[in-house]
């Protein structure tokens, strides 16, 4: 296999059987009906040793609290309410049931900021390395779900929060371990990769405003989910490089954040379009949330395509995030 994304459209189905399914294959998650008030969000994710994560960068309570925040972000650029979850654990010789107990406690952690309930799973052993897949079940309003096929030519683009932190913290925790003694500046940017934070707040603020938009967790970089939302919309989406929010990274240049913001990935922000009009009485609800939002590009009618729009000249983004293939 040498592309995830091509594999995952061949094998899509052409005809569905369900007619409570609303939307399948395609976006963060599933939707499909269950009663006249709710659509329900359904969403997989799997974290796999040394592919996902290593023990010198994660501790077992890093990659139970990652693993089900991955999956709770999803529900999050749905605007749902996350509510249950199940896991599904392959475990190889070398992990001690102690390590385990504290893969699930960090679980457990992030699971009882939002009230979700572990409903089942499964519990196997492997001859390799470890493999978490967790399944996370949620739901919206009905006619309140958030696709990526709503961008419209003169809309504008936002995200919420920084990008390029979790690849910061990835980068100095390959350097120096866990365990390594690290600046203020450094610990946060490994927080925002060991124990990101699911924007779940912001979803919601966006699905009750009732309002035209299109969303996206950034998960693979945000050159990846802005391709994700033209192509979905039909639409050319051009971002500004001078807009777009990163963290204090004092140990790096300017041209390393910004590759790490467009394609180091893993931020677990939102991103999305909505109409100009719109974004004003939004941003200001966001903001009484607590959730920081700014402006960073707009769409433009024209082929699916993304540029940056730099000093100089406007550079096309391809859609160059994390593939688990390309390599």
């Amino acid at each position: 296999m040498k592309d995830e994304f091509s594999f995952i459209n061949k094998i899509t189905p052409k005809h569905l059987n369900q007619r409570e399914l609303i939307y399948g294959i395609g976006d963060d998650a599933a939707l499909y009906r269950i009663d006249s008030d709710y659509d329900e969000v359904v969403c997989v994710d799997t974290m796999v040793e040394d592919i996902h994560f290593r023990r010198d960068t994660m501790s077992p309570f890093h990659v139970g609290y990652k693993a089900l925040a991955v999956n709770i972000s999803d529900v999050a650029a749905m605007g749902g309410v996350p509510l249950f979850y199940l896991v599904s654990i392959s475990v190889p010789k070398d992990w001690e049931e102690k390590a385990l107990y504290e893969l699930y406690e960090g679980m457990t952690s992030i699971a009882s900021q939002y009230k979700m309930d572990l409903i089942g799973g499964d519990t196997v052993s492997t001859n390799d390395k470890l493999v978490v897949s967790i399944t996370v079940i949620g739901k919206v309003e009905k006619g309140r779900r958030l696709l990526r096929n709503q961008a419209k030519p003169g809309d504008i683009v936002f995200i919420t929060g920084n990008v390029g932190a979790s690849a910061a913290g990835l980068h100095v925790l390959f350097e120096k371990t866990r365990h390594g003694r690290f600046t203020a500046e450094e610990e946060l940017l490994i927080q925002a990769h060991q124990m990101p934070e699911p924007q779940v707040k912001a979803g919601r603020v966006l699905a009750l405003s009732n309002c035209r938009m299109s969303l996206n967790d950034i998960s693979d970089g945000i050159a990846s989910e802005t391709n994700e939302i033209a192509e979905a919309s039909g639409v050319t989406i051009i971002l500004d490089k001078n807009k777009i929010p990163m963290p204090s990274m004092s140990f790096v240049c300017q041209e390393k954040r910004l590759e790490w913001a467009l394609f180091g990935g893993e931020d677990f922000q939102l991103i999305g379009t909505m109409s100009k009009e719109d974004w004003p009485k939004i941003h200001e609800d966001l903001e009484k949330q607590g959730v920081t939002a700014r402006v960073v590009g707009k769409v433009t009618k024209g082929k699916t395509e993304v540029f940056l729009q730099t000093d100089e000249n406007l550079v096309e983004l391809k859609k160059e995030g994390y593939n688990h293939f390309s390599r």
